[in-house]
């Protein structure tokens, strides 16, 4: 009994058949995600050799998502929700044919590819903050944090797996193939959104435009709990993101070996998942908000840690500790923002969610670019999560309700939070 309860909860799975179809949809269109953005980055290289195209697809992604991600959230509080997250979904599916289209009748220029990236980028900021709103509305708020802790388990297989997946369809069908099993999968995404109730925003809906926005902005600032978490992810990403600087830490510390540097995204990825197959030891616990704090905290120290170690074996260990703690902490974070959160404004606390979590570690991996070329890498490294910590400490300090609000249960309040 004591195992079962350590692994990954799947009661959701089991419970709701449209979280069920819903999870499978999205855990496929997650694959198919991971196979495109490799064979976008293989295309942009081929044609141009330029690490400045390269770096403008990264670009084209999160622009869309920072400039719209708020307003998005204000639209997912006024309409019906899943009816949004199908015409987002629709046009991610419609910009995935553009790009298989534009490779197997020869290659569009770049330019093009680019903005087409970028209007999938705007579909995925639209829908966004819809989907995140599903989870309270279609699970109990008893298994809010188990429901939370699969999704987390199919972004970070995604992850470790589909972009090994994106490189063996590059290599026996071309960029096209990847393209094209891209849009095969939003059909799966598709299959399980349609199988959604309606998903309305209750009694109150958003106003229209920038008013909507700063009623959201105005919950978050006045309802300490939700904005203590969010903060702690802030502080995490843009104090402490390490991945511009790995190539780096590879040099200085372990002799510019690319295989080294290859394993180093490699345990980030191991750590997220491990921690989800066994999210059962964290997701049960009374108080999120502490173990939230525990694991960004976590996630600080070991990269600092991992900046100090000289044995490559060493600094895998503690990038792997970092990976599994970030879990812990998105997972936590999400299930006290959807759990303190009404229903007529989970859109728009998802919106802000989204954009931390797409502008935040570009912020920080420019951060950590600017402080290594100021100093050294491993100074940078060290630094950050030393900030982070720091920080960590900083909200928990003055945010007491953050670490001693319990977690939501079958009869608890936070019901509210799922719409009932």
């Amino acid at each position: 009994m004591g195992v079962r309860r350590a692994l990954l909860d799947v009661r959701p799975l089991r419970t709701s058949p449209p979280f069920r179809r819903l999870w499978i949809g999205r855990t496929l269109s997650g694959f198919g995600g991971q196979m495109t953005l490799v064979a976008v980055m293989f295309q942009v290289w081929q044609e141009t050799r330029s690490t400045a195209w390269t770096g403008a697809v990264g670009l084209s992604q999160a622009v869309p998502v920072i400039l719209l991600g708020l307003f998005a959230g204000s639209l997912a509080d006024r309409v019906d929700r899943r009816k949004l997250y199908l015409c987002a979904t629709s046009g991610q599916f419609v910009c995935s044919l553009l790009l298989a289209v534009q490779a197997f009748v020869g290659h569009a220029p770049i330019a093009v590819v680019l903005v087409i990236v970028a209007l999938e980028s705007c579909f995925v900021a639209g829908g966004g903050p819809a989907a995140r709103t599903f989870v309270p509305r279609l699970l109990p708020p008893d298994q809010l944090a188990a429901g939370l802790a699969l999704n987390r388990v199919s972004f970070q297989g995604a992850m470790l797996v589909g972009p090994a997946l994106g490189g063996l369809a590059l290599g026996t069908t071309g960029v096209a193939g990847c393209y094209l099993v891209d849009a095969l999968t939003f059909l799966a995404a598709l299959c399980g959104a349609f199988g959604l109730p309606p998903m309305l925003p209750g009694d109150a809906p958003a106003r229209p435009g920038a008013r909507g926005v700063l009623d959201g902005l105005a919950f978050l600032a006045r309802t300490p709990v939700v904005r203590g978490a969010l903060l702690v992810d802030l502080a995490a990403t843009v104090l402490s993101m390490p991945l511009s600087l790995f190539p780096l830490i590879n040099a200085e510390r372990f002799g510019d070996d690319p295989r080294t540097l290859g394993l180093f995204m490699t345990a980030l990825a191991a750590g997220g998942v491990t921690a989800s197959l066994f999210s059962g030891t964290f997701t049960g616990l009374p108080r999120p908000g502490l173990t939230m704090l525990a694991g960004s905290a976590t996630w600080g120290a070991a990269l600092a840690l991992f900046g100090l170690s000289a044995e490559p074996w060493l600094g895998l260990l503690f990038l792997t500790v970092a990976g599994a703690a970030d879990t812990v902490s998105v997972v936590t974070r999400s299930t006290i923002v959807q759990s303190h959160t009404p229903n007529e404004l989970l859109g728009r606390a998802g919106s802000v969610e989204q954009v931390i979590g797409q502008a935040g570690p570009d912020v920080g991996n420019m951060r950590g670019g600017l402080v290594a070329d100021a100093t050294s890498g491993v100074t940078s490294l060290v630094s950050g999560g030393l900030l982070c910590v720091a920080a960590v400490a900083a909200v928990a300090t003055t945010t007491p309700g953050l670490w001693r609000s319990p977690r939501p249960t079958a009869g608890s309040c936070s019901a509210k939070a799922a719409g009932a």
